[in-house]
């Protein structure tokens, strides 16, 4: 069935089968873009931080560890 086959049965309707169609067709377009939105949404976290290059390693997470708390206020002062 076409486009135009649609629109021609669509015009032989009641004004109150008319609105009905609207409100059928216009809820149906509603779920499908709602379920086509979440797919988009659903992206993998995988790589999100890919940009941002390479993670550090342990030993420099511990550096830079060691020298923050090396700084830090001690309790005997």
């Amino acid at each position: 069935m076409s486009l135009k086959e649609v629109i021609r049965l669509a015009k032989q309707l009641s004004t109150v089968n008319k609105v009905r169609l609207i409100q059928q067709i216009t809820f149906d377009i509603e779920r499908e873009l709602t379920d086509q939105l979440s797919i988009v949404l659903r992206k993998s976290l995988w790589g999100l931080c890919a940009d941002l290059g390479k993670a550090p390693s342990t030993e420099e997470i511990d550096a830079a560890r060691s020298e923050e708390w090396a700084s830090f206020a001690r309790k005997d002062i």
